[in-house]
């Protein structure tokens, strides 16, 4: 039988809460928690959530809702949502959207430094690329 938030006690619901929270901090990994979100939620579930962090990202990079609107699809009062979430004085989706630039960051450098020869010449001795800038194409 379904339950309504609003019929749970406030025990109920701090009880509910922290037993989500102790299990999800308790998964340790991408792919682990890739598994956890799986297996917890439904996949309509899970693009709404990624497509909120995506809007987050975007509203922390300054875009204007009308340019956010037409990359993701999401309408104006998801949009305003998360906007007002990210206003709150906790830092959750500021957290969350930090880890992810850094996580990008690293991706981007393994596959830059995968591809490119030149790319790992100028690591290894950057000094000599100060004498001789890469050419313009």
């Amino acid at each position: 039988m379904k339950k309504k938030i609003s019929d749970l006690s406030e025990q109920e619901r701090i009880k509910t809460l922290d037993a989500l929270y102790t299990a999800a901090s308790g998964v340790q990994g991408r792919k682990a928690m890739k598994a956890f979100l799986r297996d917890l939620l439904t996949e309509s579930e899970r693009i709404m959530l990624g497509r909120r962090i995506q809007i987050a990202r975007l509203l922390l990079q300054n875009e204007t809702h009308d340019a956010i609107r037409e990359r993701t699809g999401a309408g104006l009062q998801t949009i305003e949502r998360v906007r007002f979430w990210l206003q709150d004085q906790i830092p959750g989706y500021e957290t969350a959207i930090a880890a992810l630039e850094e996580e990008f960051g690293k991706r981007e450098f393994k596959r830059k430094y995968a591809k490119s020869m030149l790319f790992r010449l100028k690591r290894r001795y950057p000094l000599h690329f100060l004498l001789f800038p890469e050419p313009k194409l």
